[in-house]
């Protein structure tokens, strides 16, 4: 091949590197393929094609090579059409603050029709969405752990839908609790994290899925990366959000046949009101240790035990204020025709499930001890180093 035709060839792959770039990079924007691992492999190997057709073929058959598997590619990666918002109502739980407070904004403000439920309907949360949210929205006092007023939220729903049809159920309300190793929490932690992360969440299901089966529509789940990965000192939220999960996993493919979506969230951290303050942290605190057998207290001591309030204080640091990659998410998993069922927003949230779906458990766990940087150890375990280094 002479200069010039070999400098021909290479202006015909610049162009058609910039022309079926151009087409991936919409097609997976349109797509919201935010999964950066499989995205970024899959335009390497179009990248790496694309050379050896340039060195080891004639310049259209390498083109023509090229180009089929650009093709390929923007099939397998379908422009995901959306669906019209009229006349779709939703049902939110949660949107006193942080994420559920937003989304019932968002959502109203794209031009759905919102059943916002809040712990308290007079509170302040209660009153922004009035403030700030159009006469389409309708505020439920929904207590989730109460199974009375999640049948009042029901009759009223239906009473203002005149028998139309819900679209969405979003299952978002949820309790962090306090931070702590799964020894050391009370039973009470345990129980009041399944009663609202995951029986809460089951019941309004159950409640309102008649109405989804009706409109063939969408049951969204707000778990959590923690649902997904086990987290140190997350023993009590985690292990609801695992459950919560396993329950979207198992009710995607038993409403499938009902022509009902589910889709489950697994956010990172984002900055929001769960992390509590210190005045709830202090109370978990003391609770946790009037809880705690003399032996137990004394092996972890009380210098370790103290120390653990620092977990849910430093995390707001580590965690993202803009919460539109949860919200994108949900709205991709309402009104797509093709939602996935399992989305996971924010910063790490996808690595952690990569490394601890596919790597040796103890590089994960060897991983997650970096990560989380555990450096307080307790008493017993001090003392017994101490003993050792002496002899």
């Amino acid at each position: 091949m002479h200069a010039s035709d070999a400098d021909n060839s290479l202006l015909i792959y610049i162009g058609a590197t910039v022309l079926y770039g151009g087409t991936v990079l919409y097609c997976a924007k349109k797509n919201r393929m935010e999964k950066v691992v499989p995205f970024l492999c899959y335009l390497l190997l179009l990248f790496v094609l694309e050379i050896l057709c340039f060195v080891t073929m004639k310049s259209y058959l390498g083109l023509s090579l090229f180009s089929l598997a650009c093709l390929l590619f923007c099939v397998y990666a379908p422009v995901q059409v959306m669906l019209p918002v009229d006349h779709k109502a939703v049902l939110i739980t949660g949107t006193d603050s942080g994420i559920g407070h937003e989304l019932a904004k968002y959502l109203d403000h794209l031009g759905l029709i919102v059943f916002a439920g809040v712990l308290n309907e007079k509170g302040p949360g209660a009153e922004k969405l009035k403030k700030s949210c159009s006469e389409r929205l309708t505020l439920l006092q929904l207590d989730i752990t109460n199974s009375a007023q999640i049948k009042e939220a029901y009759l009223e729903v239906a009473r203002k839908l005149h028998n139309a049809d819900l679209w969405g159920v979003i299952n978002n309300a949820g309790i962090l609790g306090f931070a702590a190793d799964g020894e050391l929490l009370p039973m009470s932690s345990y129980k009041q994290c399944m009663d609202v992360n995951f029986f809460g969440s089951v019941e309004v299901s159950k409640a309102f899925l008649p109405l989804l089966r009706k409109s063939k529509g969408r049951l969204i789940n707000i778990s959590s990366m923690a649902g997904g990965v086990p987290l140190p000192t997350f023993a009590a939220y985690g292990a609801s959000k695992a459950a919560l999960s396993m329950f979207s996993g198992i009710m995607r493919q038993e409403l499938s046949k009902w022509g009902v979506k589910v889709s489950v969230i697994h956010p990172s951290g984002f900055k929001t009101p769960i992390y509590g303050n210190h005045e709830q942290w202090n109370k978990a605190e003391q609770n946790l240790l009037e809880n705690l057998t003399p032996d137990v207290k004394k092996d972890y001591g009380e210098d370790y035990i103290n120390a653990l309030k620092g977990t849910l204080s430093h995390m707001p640091a580590y965690c993202s204020s803009d919460l539109s990659p949860v919200l994108h998410d949900v709205l991709h998993a309402l009104l797509s025709k093709h939602p996935r069922g399992l989305y996971t927003p924010g910063k790490n949230s996808y690595k952690y499930l990569l490394i601890f779906s596919y790597f040796p458990l103890w590089f994960y766990d060897f991983y997650m001890r970096n990560f989380m940087r555990i450096v307080n150890m307790p008493w017993a375990l001090r003392m017994a180093e101490k003993k050792n280094k002496k002899l």
